[in-house]
């Protein structure tokens, strides 16, 4: 069975609206299941410029999936332990939330793997 490697990742700039307030940064930050495959995501990279808690917002079709919180001027990585197939035509997006006017620069790195 052959996977291929496929990656939701670059530098964005944010402006915060609240916390409870995910936005979407870009649209290469989204990702649909081609049909006949199914995907699963493996790991988050993540990196934070502002003096604020942040967070990552993974969305399955709308929905929460996964939160991946970046404290103020810090990094993480996350291995995704638990992981769940998404079937063909699932999307997944990643959005950032920061509290209301923190401005700053996010580096994400999501990896899935198509098989």
């Amino acid at each position: 069975m052959q996977s291929t490697p496929r990656f939701l990742q670059g530098v964005f700039a944010f402006d915060g609206k609240g916390l409870e307030t995910p936005l979407p940064l870009d649209g290469s930050l989204r990702y649909t299941v081609p049909d006949g495959l199914v995907a699963q995501t493996v790991y988050f990279r993540g990196g934070n410029s502002s003096g604020e808690l942040v967070y990552v917002l993974l969305l399955r079709d709308g929905d929460p999936m996964r939160y991946f919180p970046i404290g103020a001027r810090d990094a993480v990585h996350v291995p995704l332990r638990v992981v769940e197939d998404l079937a063909a035509g699932t999307v997944v997006e990643l959005q950032v939330a920061a509290p209301a006017g923190t401005a700053g620069t996010v580096v994400l790195d999501l990896g899935l793997v198509e098989v």
